[in-house]
């Protein structure tokens, strides 16, 4: 009996097995190589930011640049607790709980939250601006657990650095331009003062996790937003 080798396949006599075999064989060696390129390309692709900085660093200002020039999703903590309380989910109704109390959001809870939003982007997106979170080294470590549990990981965190009498400027032009009632010179003193004490030590411990990018949020709008771009670019 003649056997007829296929070019792509080795000989049937030194594999011991039959063309059928070898064809199933190919067949799920391509796939696994497809899902691992897959995952290869996630990686590659996938670009979580941690945007950092104190009230008035131009945090949301950036991210919607970002947003627009790399198509990233956009986690902002203030508004993902407004939208779950209004809508009235579950998990809506055990933050507004809280909320009532006068307590703040246990970390556990917000974490659960914005799984929840980020698990909406599905498993292949380009990547999420995460705004406003994490303030605490806790939250940190919480978000970092999360991510991993989905395979996924932070790629870099973008510190805003702006100097705080300029921040104090911004901010009660903002409070004047929008009359927003918290951006008063003594409510503002009151968010720097925590931000220096709970959020400021972040810096630390992603400069640690090797995740830690310095960007001085003082100048032109252009300028910064390039910055940000050189280092999100080279990821």
């Amino acid at each position: 009996m003649k056997f007829v080798k296929l070019p792509y396949l080795p000989s049937d006599v030194e594999s011991g097995k039959n063309q059928k075999d070898l064809m199933t064989d190919l067949w799920y060696k391509n796939k696994e190589q497809r899902k691992e390129f897959n995952q290869q390309e996630q990686r590659v692709v996938m670009k979580n930011i941690v945007i950092f900085g104190a009230p008035g660093s131009g945090k949301g200002t950036q991210s919607d640049l970002l947003i627009k020039n790399y198509g990233l999703g956009h986690i902002s903590t203030g508004d993902v607790l407004r939208e779950e309380i209004k809508k009235g989910t579950e998990l809506g109704k055990t933050a507004q709980g809280f909320i009532d109390n006068g307590q703040l959001i246990p970390d556990e809870l917000m974490v659960s939250i914005l799984a929840k939003v980020y698990d909406g982007f599905g498993p292949a997106h380009k990547g999420v601006i995460f705004d406003g979170f994490p303030r605490t080294i806790p939250q940190a470590e919480a978000l970092k657990q999360m991510l991993a549990e989905r395979n996924h990981r932070v790629a870099a965190m973008i510190e805003l650095d702006v100097p705080e009498d300029e921040l104090m400027k911004r901010l009660l032009l903002r409070g004047q331009q929008s009359g927003r009632a918290d951006d008063n010179e003594e409510t503002i003193k009151k968010r720097l003062v925590v931000y220096h004490s709970q959020t400021q030590p972040l810096i630390e411990w992603y400069k640690q996790e090797g995740l830690h990018h310095h960007i001085n949020g003082l100048g032109e709008l252009d300028r910064i937003f390039s910055d940000i771009c050189a280092v999100i670019d080279n990821l």
